[in-house]
C-alpha cells in the first residue's frame, strides 16, 4: 500500500468516525422526546420523497430561489458519481469509471453539465444573499456567515471536481475518447499539459479534504438539511395534518399537559429543528408575521433547535444543569414567548410552503398546551369562551335549550333525530349555524336544500355539542376530549352513513381527529355535497334566476389546506353564476388566512394589522359584487372586514348554500 493510499485511509476513517459520532450524539437529544410513530404506511412516505423531496416539489413554488436549490440538490445527486469515484481511488488508485463503458460517457457530461449549474446557482445565492437581501432571509451574522462557508465549500467541491477532471486525461491517456464526453473540462486541459501530475494531485487531495471538511462542519451548521430534509420528508405526516394527541387520562398525575420544554415535546417535533433550512417561507406566508404580530414560523423551529442544543448535552449525558440554564426555559421570554404562541391561527400555510415538510403548527399547540393546562396563563378572553363551552357546549353564552332556534320559520321541517333514529345523513349544524346569527340563514339555507333533493336525514338538535376544535387549538385539550367524547357517545345511538358539515373545522375535527377516540365516521363538506346533488339533478339550476355577479371565492384554511378541497367550491359557482369567477392573487393552497383559526375567532388582535382587514382588502382589491366563502368564521371575518371597509352596501358576503339555493328551481 501507498503511503498516499495510507494517509487517505486514516483520514477517512478519522472523518468518518467523527460524522457518525456527530449523528448518533444529534439521535440521542431526539430520544429526549415523546414518542411518535411515523414509519407506518411506507410506499405513501416513499412516493412523499420522490415528489417532495427528489423532485423538489415544494422547493419549486417559488421559481428563481427554487431552481436555485434544485439544480445544487440535483446536482449533488448527480456528482456523486465523481465523489464515489474519488473516494474509491483513495483505496484504489488506478480505479476509474470507465469501467462503465459507454455508460461512462453519460456519466462524465452529466458530471460537467450538473457541476456548471451547481456552480452558477452557488454564485447567483451568493448574489442573492448579499445584494438582492430578500427580507426572509435576513437573520444575525452568524447565519450568515455559516451560509457563506456552506456556498463556498459547494463551489470547492465543483472547481476541485473540474481540476481533476481536466488533469485526469494526462494521468490515464489511454483513456482519453472516454474523458472527451467532460465536455468543458476537456476544453480546459491545455491548461494542464505542463505538470499535469501535481495538478491531478493536488486538485484530487483538495477535492477528498474540503468534501470531508464539508461533512463535517454539517452538523454544527443549519446545512445539516443536506443530511437530514430526505428523512424529515419521509416523516412527515401522511394524509391531513391533525393534532393526534392520544386520549388521556387525566387522573394520571404523569399526563401530558402540554411542553413547556424539549423533553415535553415529540421526537419528531424536535427533528424538525434539525431538518430546518432557514429558508424563511414559511414566515413569508404567515398571516400573522404579515400583519405585524410578533410571530415568525422560522423563528419557532430554530428556538426549537437552540434550546435542544443548550439543554440536551446535560441530559444525555446526566449533568447537573445550571440554575441558569434551568429556567431558560423553552416557553419563555428567553426562547419562545406568549404573545408568539397565541398569534397563530394555525393556517397551515407555514407547513404548506415549508420545502422540507417541518410541522410548524403541532409544537405552537403543544407550548398552548402547556400555558393553559400547566400554567393556567392564557388571554383573558378565554375564560369566557372555555366557561361557554364548559357550560353550554358551544363558545357562545346561548343555552343548548335554544340549538334549534335556526329552524324557527321555516317552510320545510327539519327533522331530529331523538324522533328517528335511523336514516341517511346526520346534519352537524355547528355552533356557529345554530346561535350565530348571520349564519343561520346558511343552515336554513342547507336544511332546504336537503329537502328539495328529497335527502333523508336529521340534526341531532339540543344533543350537539361543540365539536372541540376551538379548545383543541386553543391548548384546552381536557375540554377539547370531554367535548369529542359526549359527541361521540350521542351519535353512537343513531344509525347512519355520513356527517354533513357547513363548517370546515367540524369537517376537519369531526372526520380526521375523531377516529383517535373511536368516532370513525364519513364526513362532508357542503359544498361538495350539495354539488353532487346539483350534478345528480335532485337540485335543479333554473337559469332564469342564475346570478349574474363578478363573486371571488375565498378558501378557508380548513377547508383547502388541511382537507386538499380547491375546485369543488369553484365548479359549485360555476355551476349557478352567469358573472365573472375573479381569482385573488392569494389562492388555493396560497390562499391568506381569514384570522380566525386556531381560536383567533375568540381573541382580540392588538398588534399590528387586523388579518381579516388584509384579506379583505385584497378581496375588494377585485371589485367583486360577492365575496363566496365556505366557513362560519371566514363568513364573519369577511363580513366585519367589508364592513370595515365601507363596502357593506356594493359587496356581499354569502355562502354557496345560499347561491345554490337562490338559483334553484
Amino acid at each position: 500500500m501507498h503511503l498516499q493510499n495510507i494517509v487517505f485511509f486514516v483520514l477517512f476513517l478519522a472523518a468518518l468516525s467523527f460524522f457518525i459520532y456527530n449523528l448518533l450524539r444529534i439521535r440521542s437529544y431526539l430520544m429526549l422526546g415523546r414518542g411518535e410513530n411515523r414509519f407506518q404506511n411506507a410506499g405513501a412516505r416513499i412516493a412523499k420523497v420522490i415528489g417532495v423531496g427528489i423532485g423538489q416539489s415544494k422547493i419549486l413554488r417559488d421559481p428563481a430561489a427554487g431552481l436555485m436549490h434544485a439544480f445544487i440538490f440535483w446536482g449533488f445527486l448527480v456528482l456523486l458519481t465523481a465523489v464515489l469515484e474519488a473516494f474509491i481511488q483513495g483505496f484504489y488508485p488506478e480505479f476509474s469509471l470507465v469501467s462503465l463503458g459507454a455508460v461512462s460517457n453519460v456519466v462524465f457530461a452529466s458530471q460537467d453539465l450538473f457541476g456548471l449549474l451547481v456552480v452558477i446557482a452557488v454564485l447567483y445565492a451568493l448574489f442573492r444573499r448579499y445584494v438582492l437581501h430578500p427580507k426572509r432571509l435576513k437573520g444575525d451574522g452568524h447565519t450568515n456567515t455559516d451560509a457563506t462557508i456552506i456556498l463556498l465549500l459547494i463551489a470547492g467541491v465543483m472547481i476541485t471536481m473540474f481540476g481533476v477532471n481536466t488533469s485526469k486525461t494526462f494521468v490515464h491517456p489511454e483513456n482519453i475518447e472516454y474523458y472527451k464526453a467532460h465536455f468543458i473540462a476537456s476544453q480546459l486541459t491545455p491548461l494542464f499539459a505542463s505538470n499535469a501530475l501535481t495538478y491531478y494531485s493536488s486538485f484530487w487531495w483538495a477535492h477528498i479534504i474540503i468534501i470531508l471538511t464539508f461533512m463535517n462542519y454539517l452538523p454544527y451548521s443549519k446545512h445539516l438539511h443536506i443530511v437530514t430534509s430526505l428523512p424529515n420528508v419521509y416523516l412527515s405526516k401522511i394524509g391531513p395534518q391533525t393534532l393526534d394527541t392520544e386520549e388521556i387520562n387525566f387522573d394520571n398525575e404523569n399526563v401530558f399537559l402540554g411542553a413547556g420544554d424539549i423533553e415535553q415535546l415529540t421526537w419528531k417535533e424536535i427533528f424538525d429543528g434539525y431538518a430546518c433550512t432557514e429558508c424563511g417561507r414559511c414566515t413569508e406566508a404567515c398571516p400573522a408575521n404579515i400583519t405585524g404580530k410578533p410571530l415568525s414560523p422560522r423563528k419557532i423551529i430554530m428556538n426549537i433547535r437552540d434550546r435542544v442544543n443548550e439543554r440536551a448535552p446535560l441530559l444525555v449525558n446526566k449533568k447537573e444543569i445550571p440554575t441558569e440554564i434551568e429556567s431558560r426555559k423553552l416557553v419563555s421570554e428567553h426562547y419562545i414567548t406568549d404573545e408568539e404562541l397565541w398569534a397563530c391561527t394555525s393556517c397551515m400555510a407555514c407547513v404548506k410552503e415549508c420545502p422540507v415538510n417541518i410541522e410548524h403548527v403541532n409544537p405552537i399547540v403543544d407550548m398552548r398546551r402547556h400555558l393553559v393546562q400547566s400554567e393556567a396563563r392564557f388571554p383573558g378572553e378565554l375564560s369566557t369562551v372555555f366557561g361557554n363551552m364548559e357550560n353550554n357546549g358551544a363558545p357562545w353564552a346561548f343555552p343548548q335549550s335554544e340549538r334549534m332556534k335556526w329552524a324557527e320559520g321555516l317552510n320545510v321541517t327539519v327533522p331530529v333525530a331523538a324522533n328517528k333514529s335511523e336514516f341517511d345523513v346526520l346534519y352537524w349544524v355547528g355552533c356557529a349555524g345554530s346561535f350565530d346569527a348571520r349564519y343561520q340563514n346558511v343552515s336554513r339555507s342547507v336544511a332546504q336544500l336537503l329537502n328539495k333533493a328529497g335527502i333523508n336525514y336529521a340534526v341531532l338538535g339540543t344533543e350537539e355539542k361543540c365539536n372541540g376544535d376551538s379548545a383543541r387549538r386553543l391548548g384546552n385539550e381536557f375540554l377539547a376530549q370531554t367535548l369529542i367524547k359526549e359527541n361521540i357517545e350521542t351519535m353512537k345511538k343513531y344509525k347512519f352513513d355520513k356527517i354533513l358539515v357547513s363548517c370546515p373545522h367540524c369537517l376537519q375535527t369531526i372526520g380526521n381527529e375523531y377516529k383517535a377516540f373511536g368516532g370513525d365516521y364519513e364526513v362532508v363538506h357542503h359544498s361538495e355535497f350539495i354539488g353532487n346533488l346539483v350534478d345528480e339533478n335532485k337540485i335543479q339550476i333554473d337559469d332564469a334566476k342564475k346570478i349574474d355577479k363578478k363573486i371571488t371565492y375565498h378558501d378557508s384554511c380548513y377547508l383547502g389546506r388541511y382537507n386538499d378541497i380547491y375546485e369543488e367550491p369553484r365548479n359549485l359557482i360555476k355551476k349557478v353564476n352567469n358573472g365573472e369567477i375573479a381569482e385573488m392573487k392569494r389562492s388555493k393552497d396560497r390562499g391568506l388566512c381569514c384570522g380566525a383559526g386556531g381560536g383567533r375567532m375568540w381573541m382580540e388582535e392588538k398588534i399590528g394589522k387586523k388579518v381579516n382587514i388584509e384579506r379583505t382588502e385584497e378581496a375588494l382589491s377585485i371589485n367583486p359584487d360577492v365575496i363566496s366563502t365556505a366557513c362560519p368564521f371566514c363568513m364573519t371575518m369577511l363580513t366585519d372586514g367589508v364592513k370595515e371597509k365601507g363596502k357593506s352596501d356594493e359587496v356581499k358576503v354569502k355562502d354557496f348554500a345560499e347561491l345554490v339555493l337562490e338559483s334553484s328551481k
